[in-house]
């Protein structure tokens, strides 16, 4: 909810339009992947559900571009 706050908070350019949308999607992501993860129907579906790291990783980069763009 956090991002989401963020995103709406972000100037009109052209770049902050594609960074917004570029942390909306990971940073959604990794809720979407956990959630699915809580409700795995076995291990193997637990842990590849949990691997899916990428996308915290991500949103990261983008917070910090955001950050160091100002």
């Amino acid at each position: 909810m956090r991002v989401i706050c963020l995103v709406e908070a972000l100037p009109q350019t052209k770049t902050a339009n594609v960074m917004s949308k570029q942390l909306l999607r990971s940073a959604t992501s990794v809720g979407a992947n956990y959630r699915a993860a809580c409700r795995s129907k076995s291990v193997a579906d637990l842990i590849a559900k949990l691997s899916i790291v990428e996308e915290a990783d991500e949103t990261l980069y983008w917070l910090e571009l955001l950050v160091e763009s100002g």
